[in-house]
């Protein structure tokens, strides 16, 4: 088995639907952080023998491929083969997973994982016509197929939790995410990008654009709940919708070294498991104990946990089943620089998005290993247990 490491990892800001990035299309979204990961590396662009991408949306201008015309659009050659998969929310984080088992199968030596996501240009349900009714009556018949949303309200009332306890996670989200820009803990990782200002004039992006630094209790508690009238969750306490992409490049270790490459992070897990597609988001907590347990080691040896913010209730709910009473000094490990109720979630960019802060914030910690999860749609959940080298 040769040993897949990954050697660099690189973001868009995240731009805001309808915001900056409303008329940059995916192709080019995904051309420009492929683009920025050969510079920054400087790896010959031959030498790339895949590029595996994450796509949620994969209609209009997101069909056809997304990988391959992001590749075509970009600098590599039209030698440089690519895919998409959908994992729904997991899509880019199972991209890493497909390219370090390449690797790791001796199949290849180098190999790009990214994702990418434009909801404005690609609104989500949109490669489904609108919605879960046009699915086969047979399986509506056996499973309670619900928005997510909903199976957010359910996680909260299962777990007894309230508004304000939703409201004060995300405002602590948009403070993290707000204090890591202020500080400059993204700027290694971004890779800046022309977008338009509110009044359509030329601008480049090159922070994160949903991150408030002044968000309230009093606004969060203003805000209406979006799928029950009696409900809690709100467009304050769940993820943004979001336009960006990431990519990393992964490589046989041996190769790496030999050509005079640093590698920055090995693997110790991936992960991917089933769980109740009405529930649908709490996979992230078997998810979690299959990798801690394939890595070999205890949450307690986790020093940075990034969990996607799809809702602050799956976040709480992975706290309260996972963190035991005494050992809550581990939250504060979870998402230290925010996370999606922040800076958004570009659905198939996601996972390379938290992969690239991870590698990232485990270097600027000088610190070991770190853990991803990510809860999907339909009940699964991918993770990831990385050690940095």
């Amino acid at each position: 088995m040769r040993e897949p490491v990954i050697l660099d990892a690189v973001r868009t800001p995240i731009g805001r639907k309808g915001g900056a990035l409303r008329e940059v299309q995916p192709d080019r979204l995904y051309a420009h952080v492929l683009d920025a990961l050969i510079e920054r590396t400087g790896l010959p662009v031959a030498r790339v023998e895949d590029v595996v991408t994450g796509c949620v949306t994969q209609a209009g201008e997101q069909g056809a491929n997304i990988g391959r015309l992001g590749v075509l659009l970009s600098n590599l050659p039209m030698t440089v083969p690519a895919t998409s998969l959908n994992r729904m929310c997991g899509s880019s984080q199972q991209a890493v997973h497909f390219a370090a088992q390449a690797i790791a199968a001796g199949d290849a030596q180098y190999v790009v994982a990214g994702g990418v996501e434009s909801m404005t240009r690609a609104p989500m349900f949109s490669d489904l016509g609108g919605g879960f009714e046009r699915l086969d009556p047979d399986l509506l018949a056996k499973y309670e197929l619900i928005h997510q949303g909903e199976s957010a309200e359910r996680i909260a009332e299962n777990y007894g939790l309230g508004r304000r306890t939703l409201d004060d996670f995300s405002r602590e989200s948009h403070r993290r995410a707000a204090a890591a820009q202020q500080a400059g803990y993204f700027q290694g990782q971004l890779a800046p990008i022309a977008g338009l200002d509110s009044d359509g004039a030329p601008m480049l992006l090159a922070h994160d654009e949903g991150v408030r630094p002044n968000a309230s209790r009093e606004a969060m508690a203003s805000l209406r709940t979006v799928f029950r009238a009696d409900g809690v969750v709100t467009a304050g306490n769940a993820s943004q919708i979001s336009d960006g992409a990431a990519a990393l490049l992964i490589a046989d270790r041996e190769v790496a070294l030999a050509d005079g490459y640093r590698p920055r992070a090995r693997f110790r897990a991936r992960v991917v498991v089933g769980d109740d597609p009405t529930l649908q988001l709490l996979g992230v907590i078997p998810a979690t104990r299959k990798a801690l347990e394939r890595a070999g080691l205890s949450l307690s040896d986790i020093d940075v946990v990034e969990i996607n913010e799809a809702f602050a209730s799956v976040v709480l709910a992975w706290r309260n089943e996972l963190i035991p009473t005494g050992s809550e000094f581990l939250f504060d490990r979870v998402n230290p620089n925010g996370g999606a109720i922040a800076h958004g979630h570009p659905l198939g960019a996601t996972g390379a998005v938290l992969m690239t802060k991870l590698c990232n914030e485990l270097e600027r910690r000088d610190a070991q290993f770190g853990l991803q999860v990510m809860c999907i749609g339909l009940g699964m959940a991918t993770a990831t247990v990385i050690e940095r080298i």
